[in-house]
Protein backbone atom coordinates (compact mmCIF):
# COMPACT_ATOMS: atom_id res chain seq x y z
CA UNK A 1 0.00 0.00 0.00
CA UNK A 2 1.68 3.35 -0.90
CA UNK A 3 0.22 6.31 1.27
CA UNK A 4 -0.60 9.23 -1.54
CA UNK A 5 -2.81 11.86 0.44
CA UNK A 6 -3.81 12.42 4.26
CA UNK A 7 -6.01 14.86 5.79
CA UNK A 8 -6.69 15.42 9.28
CA UNK A 9 -10.40 15.76 8.52
CA UNK A 10 -12.11 16.26 12.18
CA UNK A 11 -10.91 16.66 15.60
CA UNK A 12 -14.15 14.92 17.48
CA UNK A 13 -15.22 15.17 21.19
CA UNK A 14 -18.91 13.27 20.57
CA UNK A 15 -20.40 11.02 18.29
CA UNK A 16 -22.03 13.52 16.34
CA UNK A 17 -19.16 14.95 15.31
CA UNK A 18 -17.68 11.40 14.08
CA UNK A 19 -17.30 11.14 9.97
CA UNK A 20 -20.43 9.51 7.96
CA UNK A 21 -18.68 8.68 4.68
CA UNK A 22 -18.49 5.11 6.24
CA UNK A 23 -14.79 4.40 5.64
CA UNK A 24 -12.81 1.60 7.42
CA UNK A 25 -11.32 3.08 10.85
CA UNK A 26 -8.28 1.71 12.48
CA UNK A 27 -8.11 3.17 15.99
CA UNK A 28 -4.45 3.74 17.73
CA UNK A 29 -4.36 4.16 21.47
CA UNK A 30 -1.94 3.85 23.76
CA UNK A 31 -0.40 5.34 26.60
CA UNK A 32 0.69 8.72 27.06
CA UNK A 33 4.27 9.03 24.94
CA UNK A 34 4.19 5.92 23.95
CA UNK A 35 4.96 7.48 20.22
CA UNK A 36 1.26 7.30 18.13
CA UNK A 37 2.08 10.88 16.29
CA UNK A 38 5.90 9.40 15.38
CA UNK A 39 3.80 6.17 14.25
CA UNK A 40 1.19 8.45 12.09
CA UNK A 41 3.85 10.10 10.71
CA UNK A 42 5.72 7.12 10.11
CA UNK A 43 3.21 5.57 8.36
CA UNK A 44 2.42 8.94 6.49
CA UNK A 45 5.53 9.64 5.33
CA UNK A 46 4.93 12.75 6.87
CA UNK A 47 7.68 14.71 9.32
CA UNK A 48 5.43 16.61 11.15
CA UNK A 49 1.95 16.05 10.51
CA UNK A 50 0.61 14.47 13.52
CA UNK A 51 2.41 16.99 15.94
CA UNK A 52 4.63 15.07 18.27
CA UNK A 53 4.97 16.27 22.10
CA UNK A 54 7.28 16.49 24.76
CA UNK A 55 4.09 17.25 27.18
CA UNK A 56 2.27 13.61 27.38
CA UNK A 57 -1.22 14.40 27.50
CA UNK A 58 -1.32 16.51 24.10
CA UNK A 59 -3.86 14.51 22.47
CA UNK A 60 -7.10 15.50 23.90
CA UNK A 61 -10.07 14.82 21.29
CA UNK A 62 -10.57 11.59 18.73
CA UNK A 63 -8.57 12.54 15.66
CA UNK A 64 -9.60 11.15 12.46
CA UNK A 65 -7.11 11.09 9.55
CA UNK A 66 -8.06 10.32 6.15
CA UNK A 67 -5.82 8.19 4.29
CA UNK A 68 -6.04 7.90 0.26
CA UNK A 69 -9.56 8.79 0.40
CA UNK A 70 -10.01 4.94 1.48
CA UNK A 71 -9.97 5.07 5.49
CA UNK A 72 -8.99 6.83 8.48
CA UNK A 73 -6.45 6.64 11.03
CA UNK A 74 -7.77 7.39 14.08
CA UNK A 75 -5.97 8.77 16.61
CA UNK A 76 -7.40 8.91 20.66
CA UNK A 77 -5.77 10.34 23.44
CA UNK A 78 -3.22 8.80 25.35
CA UNK A 79 -4.34 7.01 28.64
CA UNK A 80 -2.15 6.60 31.87
CA UNK A 81 -1.03 10.47 32.26
CA UNK A 82 -1.27 11.87 36.03
CA UNK A 83 -0.87 15.45 35.80
CA UNK A 84 -4.56 15.50 33.49
CA UNK A 85 -7.08 16.33 36.05
CA UNK A 86 -9.41 13.69 36.87
CA UNK A 87 -12.30 14.97 35.30
CA UNK A 88 -10.46 15.31 32.06
CA UNK A 89 -9.58 11.56 32.13
CA UNK A 90 -12.59 10.31 33.10
CA UNK A 91 -14.58 12.58 30.02
CA UNK A 92 -11.18 10.83 27.61
CA UNK A 93 -12.53 7.37 29.28
CA UNK A 94 -15.99 7.47 28.28
CA UNK A 95 -15.03 9.11 24.96
CA UNK A 96 -13.08 6.82 24.05
CA UNK A 97 -15.30 3.70 25.36
CA UNK A 98 -18.40 5.40 23.60
CA UNK A 99 -16.41 4.83 20.23
CA UNK A 100 -14.72 2.05 20.90
CA UNK A 101 -18.04 0.00 21.85
CA UNK A 102 -20.49 1.90 19.29
CA UNK A 103 -18.37 2.75 16.48
CA UNK A 104 -19.07 0.13 13.29
CA UNK A 105 -16.75 1.17 11.17
CA UNK A 106 -13.74 0.45 13.32
CA UNK A 107 -12.12 -2.78 11.92
CA UNK A 108 -8.87 -2.82 13.52
CA UNK A 109 -7.22 -1.62 16.92
CA UNK A 110 -3.51 -0.71 17.43
CA UNK A 111 -2.78 -0.65 20.39
CA UNK A 112 0.79 0.95 21.00
CA UNK A 113 2.99 -0.14 24.22
CA UNK A 114 6.39 0.60 24.47
CA UNK A 115 9.02 -2.16 23.38
CA UNK A 116 11.40 -1.04 26.25
CA UNK A 117 8.45 -1.81 29.51
CA UNK A 118 6.75 -4.04 30.73
CA UNK A 119 3.08 -3.54 29.84
CA UNK A 120 1.55 -1.05 32.66
CA UNK A 121 -1.38 -2.00 34.16
CA UNK A 122 -3.26 0.56 31.72
CA UNK A 123 -2.04 -1.31 28.89
CA UNK A 124 -3.12 -4.57 30.34
CA UNK A 125 -6.34 -3.42 31.38
CA UNK A 126 -7.14 -1.93 27.68
CA UNK A 127 -6.34 -5.02 25.37
CA UNK A 128 -8.48 -6.90 28.09
CA UNK A 129 -11.21 -4.24 27.51
CA UNK A 130 -10.88 -4.69 23.70
CA UNK A 131 -10.47 -8.84 23.99
CA UNK A 132 -13.71 -8.25 26.09
CA UNK A 133 -15.29 -6.70 22.84
CA UNK A 134 -14.35 -8.67 20.14
CA UNK A 135 -12.30 -6.32 18.89
CA UNK A 136 -8.79 -7.32 16.80
CA UNK A 137 -5.88 -5.94 18.17
CA UNK A 138 -2.40 -5.81 17.29
CA UNK A 139 0.62 -4.87 19.27
CA UNK A 140 2.50 -2.50 17.97
CA UNK A 141 5.69 -2.47 19.77
CA UNK A 142 6.97 1.08 19.57
CA UNK A 143 10.85 2.43 20.23
CA UNK A 144 12.24 -0.89 19.30
CA UNK A 145 15.15 0.97 17.97
CA UNK A 146 16.11 1.40 21.56
CA UNK A 147 16.46 -2.57 22.75
CA UNK A 148 19.57 -4.05 21.64
CA UNK A 149 18.97 -6.51 18.78
CA UNK A 150 19.75 -9.66 21.00
CA UNK A 151 17.75 -8.55 23.86
CA UNK A 152 14.75 -8.44 21.50
CA UNK A 153 13.61 -11.91 21.70
CA UNK A 154 13.19 -12.42 24.67
CA UNK A 155 11.67 -8.95 25.46
CA UNK A 156 9.16 -9.65 22.97
CA UNK A 157 7.99 -13.21 24.19
CA UNK A 158 7.92 -11.62 28.12
CA UNK A 159 5.67 -8.72 26.46
CA UNK A 160 3.22 -11.45 25.18
CA UNK A 161 3.04 -13.73 27.74
CA UNK A 162 2.50 -10.72 30.55
CA UNK A 163 -0.42 -9.58 27.88
CA UNK A 164 -1.76 -13.47 27.29
CA UNK A 165 -1.78 -12.38 23.60
CA UNK A 166 -5.25 -13.68 22.02
CA UNK A 167 -5.02 -15.88 19.41
CA UNK A 168 -5.64 -14.28 16.02
CA UNK A 169 -4.27 -10.99 17.29
CA UNK A 170 -0.94 -9.91 16.00
CA UNK A 171 2.54 -8.62 17.67
CA UNK A 172 4.50 -6.18 15.42
CA UNK A 173 8.14 -4.72 16.94
CA UNK A 174 8.23 -0.87 15.56
CA UNK A 175 10.58 1.93 15.11
CA UNK A 176 10.59 5.48 14.09
CA UNK A 177 14.02 6.09 13.28
CA UNK A 178 14.11 2.69 11.13
CA UNK A 179 10.38 2.24 9.84
CA UNK A 180 10.93 -1.54 11.06
CA UNK A 181 7.43 -2.95 11.02
CA UNK A 182 5.92 -0.21 8.82
CA UNK A 183 5.23 -2.29 5.83
CA UNK A 184 3.74 -5.00 8.35
CA UNK A 185 1.04 -2.37 9.45
CA UNK A 186 0.37 -1.33 6.30
CA UNK A 187 -0.18 -5.10 4.52
CA UNK A 188 -2.00 -5.78 7.63
CA UNK A 189 -4.49 -2.28 6.88
CA UNK A 190 -4.69 -3.21 3.38
CA UNK A 191 -5.75 -6.61 4.21
CA UNK A 192 -9.05 -5.71 5.63
CA UNK A 193 -10.01 -2.42 3.80
CA UNK A 194 -12.15 -3.62 1.44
Amino acid sequence: MKIQSVDLTISAVRRSQYPTDDKPEYLLIGRSNVGKSSFINTLVNRKNYARTSGRPGKTQTINFYNINDEFYLVDAPGYGYASVSKTKRKNFGLMIEDYIVNRQNLKQVFLLIDFRHRPTNDDLLMYNYLKYYKIPVTIVATKADKVGTTLRPRQQKNLIEELELAQGDEFIMFSNLNKVGKEEILKKIESTVA
